[in-house]
Formats: structure tokens, sequence, C-alpha cells
């Protein structure tokens, strides 16, 4: 199922273990998500282990509430979101995992935010972001 990884944000202070499905690769295209720029994969909830940084993780909800965007209260960076989508999962961000990269992904889905379909009944799917190394 899914792969066992550590984690943290830039500075160190938030610390994770997650069981992640690195084949769920995806983006955004949400006011948020374009802004922050990351690449999420899919953890369940009950696979995300908090290792450290309780004290220094803060919540920002926007739009509805529903989906809980975490990060570190100290460097900024965004670890997990308990998303809209699929409230049973963690998106986690990809480059706050132990030796991953977004550019590692050739291929990434992004997903349409903007117009969610919880909203809208819009498509799921809004483009495709292609990373081609020189």
């Amino acid at each position: 199922m899914g792969e066992q990884k550590q984690g943290a944000c830039h500075c160190g202070a938030v610390r994770f273990e997650a069981e992640v499905d690195l084949g769920s690769a995806r983006r955004c295209d949400c006011s948020l998500c374009r802004m922050r720029g990351a690449v999420a994969v899919s953890a369940p909830l009950e696979g995300f282990t908090l290792l450290a940084g309780e004290d220094a993780l803060r919540l920002y909800r926007f739009n509805t509430g529903t989906a809980k965007h975490y990060f570190c209260g100290t460097c900024g960076i965004y670890t997990h979101h308990q998303r809209r989508s699929n409230p049973d999962q963690y998106g986690v961000n990809v480059a706050c995992l132990d030796g991953m990269s977004p550019f590692d992904f050739a291929e990434i889905e992004v997903l349409n935010g903007r117009a969610h379909p919880a909203d809208t009944g819009a498509n799921k799917r809004s483009g495709v972001l292609r990373y081609t190394p020189d």
C-alpha cells in the first residue's frame, strides 16, 4: 500500500512520519495551492504521526473551512493538510519528505480547486504539470 517516510519542515521544528502513496502525487489550482506551489502525496489520517513540533505547528483554514492546512510557525513551511476532498486523508508536502523532491516526478496531475467539484460539480482535473530536466 503506502511507503513509510520520515519528514520535517525546513528548520526541523516539526517532524513527522507518514505512510504515503507516492503514486498519488498531485497539485491543486485553488488560491492557496497556487501560491504555495507544493506537490502533495496522500497519507491516511491513521498513517500520519507527528513526532515533534506540536507547539510549532500552525493551522490555516479558508473558504469553507473544511480543509486544515498545517505549517511550521517558525520557518513557515507547509508540511501537510487534511483534505477537503477526502477528510480521511492528509496531503503531505513531498518536499518535506526525507530524500524526496517535487522534481522527482516527471508529471503531476493538477486538480481543479478553483471550481472545487464539491461546490460546482466541475471536472476534478484541470491539467498536468511536467518537469523535464536539462
